[in-house]
């Protein structure tokens, strides 16, 4: 007949084993439960009079409710522990009901989750716009504040964002990671990137509410609603005229400077904007990189190309008021014009002369300078 003591030694071990399992065990016999994810513990209520009768009274109990505190303990080690494996092996366990996208931790799918339901729990003291998280309302109070918390160490500039700052470096390094598979350029930023890449599909997925015209990027939308508004946001501090686009602003601003900081490297013409310094040079090196898609027809500039193309589809969208005639592009209205006011805009430096076109002085000049005239003009 075995002894209490085994019988007891016995008992004590099968306790031990029933408690000390994986992460996914039971234990039904004290209340006490663990779900397979190791994410509750749950202690159901127990009468505390029997709870302290049974510890005091089993020395057996003693040792279950020792060992119960080591696995709970020791679950909680390996919650940490599954939270970082999920690193290296990419497991994504949380998976939103509507969008079915995934996430490793579950205050990942919380915040995700905010998307679909539209709340905007963190608002601006200041101007009152609401964001989804912290870290973004953070960010944009340092519009009101101005503060610029990151600096480039080569030059000193200050940024609001790292994210800026980081972009912002490449042009020290010359680095240009993103890189474009149809014609290899290569761009420092990722919207950069993206935005060219619109070129190559045609894609334009900003459309204007009132007249449906669409852009490939919002900043152009933006700047085309204040047509149809009429806004007008930036102000010259000399003469308080308003403009539409900050570029035409600072192009007005050089009036009064005279400025002209961009010059040609081919003949040392000076242009106040550099977009009007890229464009002249194409005149040195030939290049018309706008092509009409109906003819094939090659142009310098975007302009020039946009008024071609009215010749294939019979578009003549300027109207002259006096007579209702029109016109392809805006140059011929004005010249058609002066038919009307009788105006001659074009003088002669040498005589005075005055004339409505500008093609006509120039062959008016040759006179002055003995140049014979073409065969043609001799004939008329």
């Amino acid at each position: 007949m075995a002894s209490p003591q085994a019988s007891g030694g016995d008992n004590c071990t099968g306790i031990s084993e029933k408690h000390l399992v994986s992460s996914d065990f039971e234990v039904d016999n004290r209340g006490i439960t663990q779900d397979t994810n190791g994410e509750h513990a749950n202690i159901q209520d127990i009468p505390s009079s029997n709870h302290r009768k049974n510890v005091s009274l089993d020395p057996y109990k003693q040792v279950q409710s020792s060992d119960l505190s080591q696995t709970v303990t020791q679950n909680k080690g390996r919650r940490r522990g599954v939270k970082h494996q999920r690193a290296h092996v990419r497991e994504k366990p949380f998976s939103c009901s509507e969008c079915e996208k995934c996430f490793k931790y579950k205050s990942g799918i919380v915040r995700h989750k905010i998307i679909h339901t539209g709340e905007k729990p963190f608002s601006c003291s200041e101007c009152g716009t609401c964001f989804t998280r912290k870290s973004s309302l953070f960010k944009h109070q340092r519009i009101h504040t101005g503060e610029k918390p990151f600096s480039c160490s080569e030059c000193g500039k200050c940024f609001k964002q790292k994210s800026d700052l980081v972009i912002h470096q490449r042009i020290h390094t010359g680095e240009k990671p993103f890189s474009c598979s149809e014609c290899g350029k290569c761009f420092h930023s990722k919207s950069s990137f993206v935005l060219h890449q619109r070129i190559h599909t045609g894609e334009k997925p900003f459309s204007c509410s009132e007249c449906e015209k669409c852009f490939n990027a919002k900043s152009d939308l933006v700047k085309h609603h204040r047509i149809h508004t009429g806004e007008k946001p930036f102000s010259c501090s000399e003469c308080k005229k308003c403009f539409t686009h900050k570029s035409s602003l600072v192009k007005h601003q050089n009036i009064y400077t005279g400025e002209k900081p961009f010059s040609c490297s081919e003949c040392g013409k000076r242009f106040q904007q550099k977009s009007d310094l890229a464009k002249h040079k194409r005149i040195h090196t030939g290049e018309k990189p706008f092509s009409c898609s109906e003819c094939g027809k090659c142009f310098r500039y975007k302009s020039e190309l946009v008024t071609h193309q009215r010749n294939h589809t019979g578009e003549k969208p300027f109207l002259c008021s006096e007579c209702g005639k029109c016109y392809h592009c805006k140059s011929h209205l004005d010249r058609h014009q002066r038919v009307h006011t009788g105006e001659q805009s074009f003088s002669c430096s040498e005589c005075g002369k005055c004339f409505k076109q500008k093609s006509v002085l120039v062959k008016h000049q040759r006179i002055h300078r003995g140049e014979k005239p073409s065969s043609c003009l001799a004939r008329k």
